[in-house]
């Protein structure tokens, strides 16, 4: 009896803090009478604190009716919000998710996420608030400071680290208005090769990103018959263009960067090297390739794709001596300030003090043997799909992967990225339309991208990926089916999977194929939303 009611006490307290009322203490005593057991004390818990919950309430005499709001859940006062949220989930349950850029974060994470850490603004860095009551909110983001520079592997008196950035996109541009002045020079991968938008993606007509509408950019490029980065032609472009900084960084380029060569060309012009790795940050974390903290001035990442946290951008910069001159003098790194500056107050307000808690959180998990097991098998996964793609005759960019992700051309398929992407999607195979090499137009892409992250997470290893890879050729030869019926206007595509009863009886024998498959792995997370 004892021992129950020191379970059932803790199981209160999970819910309720404070002293209980005699009512409470009369119920709870009713209820050890009645059960001894421990499922009743798990069932009990959450009453309990019903219970305690309406006693405040009730006893109260300045609580405003308002106050009903903050206390009825979702199921009460929003179900056509709470069955979209559920919708959601079943499709993520249901499908199976390879874009490259998405995961599954852990229940610590999205713990945070929820946690009463999102109540309090705290403008400014620990110990430098613009606001008071941030004594608890000050150690939560040194904490995070320190597990994201005990993830990589760093010494405190080289390198600092601001992880306030909301997300990847804002954290490159605070990189930028650190760094740079406006109208200054920098260098990017081109986007139709794997580059991001915010590395400078402009075409002849439009300046398409913030990156190149206040700053000048040019891009290097890949070569179109290998698919790989043409060093050479970085080199001599840079020779021409002489940039102040270069961008070593990719969203859809399955190789290694060779982040020495970028270091010479930077040292060739006193340029900036600035290393994005949001893609392979879990990768580099796992020490599983090439690290661009030996040879880059500052590092960018997002937290929620391979490293699997909350959506968010961490900016690392270096401390101490950057380089000494021919006569000797010593030339030190000035980016702390500029860097922190930069993100607040020139680009930001407040930060998200429950995404910094989970950025913390996911760093930590960062540094778990099991994490590294995480990353060994993403890449095991990815290398296997890419060879059972190419068994199927698809012909995939730089002809093979060494990290998560994996670049497919369509063109000898006679599909375009967005056809693919569309069957894809209505068998719930969920990836996105990509330009390959060669492509004129962004919005008009010849291949699709496929991640493994995701169905990693959900415990997927190679013998799994054979049978993604028969769905995935299953749906994109459906595709051609397809496409010889309608032509080559995606809207004609879209509306013959609809009307064409023969296609459409297809689609969905195939879907239920995928989503049965699909529902045998568990999805990481709350259980209900």
């Amino acid at each position: 009896m004892a021992e129950t009611f020191f379970k059932l006490k803790i199981a209160f307290r999970k819910f309720s803090l404070g002293a209980w009322s005699n009512s409470t203490r009369i119920f709870e005593q009713k209820i050890l009478l009645e059960q001894n057991d421990i499922a009743t004390i798990k069932r009990t818990a959450g009453l309990l604190a019903l219970t305690k919950r309406r006693e405040v309430l009730h006893y109260s005499t300045r609580t405003p009716s308002y106050s009903k709001l903050l206390d009825s859940p979702l199921e009460e006062i929003d179900t056509e919000l709470l069955d979209l949220i559920k919708q959601e989930k079943e499709r993520q349950f249901r499908g199976l998710e390879m874009i490259a850029s998405e995961n599954f974060p852990s229940v610590a994470v999205l713990q945070c996420l929820s946690s009463c850490l999102h109540n309090k603004y705290s403008e400014g860095l620990p110990g430098k608030r613009y606001y008071g009551g941030n004594q608890f909110i000050d150690k939560v983001e040194l904490l995070a400071q320190q597990r994201a520079l005990d993830a990589f592997r760093l010494n405190p008196k080289e390198w600092g680290v601001n992880v306030q950035p909301y997300s990847g996109s804002p954290a490159n541009l605070a990189v930028y208005t650190g760094l740079l002045q406006p109208h200054d020079r920098l260098m990017g991968l081109d986007l139709p090769d794997g580059g991001h938008l915010t590395h400078g993606y402009m075409t002849a007509n439009k300046r398409v990103s913030a990156t190149s509408l206040f700053f000048e950019s040019t891009p290097y490029k890949v070569d179109p018959k290998t698919g790989l980065i043409d060093y050479d032609a970085l080199e001599a472009t840079a020779k021409l263009f002489k940039p102040k900084l270069i961008i070593a960084g990719i969203t859809c380029y399955s190789r290694y960067l060779d982040y020495a060569r970028f270091r010479k060309i930077c040292d060739d012009h006193n340029a900036y090297l600035f290393a994005d790795m949001a893609h392979v940050a879990g990768l580099v974390a796992a020490n599983l390739i090439p690290s661009p903290f030996e040879f880059a001035d500052v590092v960018s990442t997002t937290t929620h794709k391979t490293l699997r946290g909350p959506r968010a951008g961490v900016i690392f910069f270096r401390k101490g001596l950057r380089k000494i001159k021919p006569n000797g003098d010593k030339v030190m790194y000035d980016l702390e300030r500029r860097i922190n500056d930069s993100v607040f107050p020139g680009l930001q307000g407040g930060p998200h003090n429950n995404t910094i808690a989970g950025i913390a959180a996911a760093f930590k998990q960062a540094t778990t043997p099991e994490f590294v097991q995480y990353q060994t098998q993403v890449i095991a996964n990815a290398r296997h799909l890419c060879e059972c793609l190419k068994k199927c005759g698809y012909h995939i960019a730089t002809g093979g992967t060494d990290v998560h992700l994996l670049l497919v051309d369509l063109r000898n398929k006679n599909l375009t990225g967005s056809q693919a992407e569309y069957i894809l999607e209505q068998v719930s195979i969920a990836c996105n339309k990509n330009t390959v090499p060669g492509d004129k137009s962004a919005m008009n892409p010849s291949g699709i991208r496929f991640g493994t992250p995701a169905l990693t997470t959900r415990g997927l290893i190679e013998d799994d990926i054979e049978v993604v890879v028969q769905y995935i050729d299953a749906a994109l030869e459906l595709g051609g089916e397809t496409k010889r019926l309608s032509g080559p206007k995606l809207a004609d595509f879209k509306r013959t999977i609809c009307e064409n009863q023969d296609i459409s009886t297809k689609v969905n024998e195939l879907r239920c194929k995928v989503e049965n498959f699909s529902g045998n792995f568990p999805l990481p997370g709350f259980e209900e939303i």
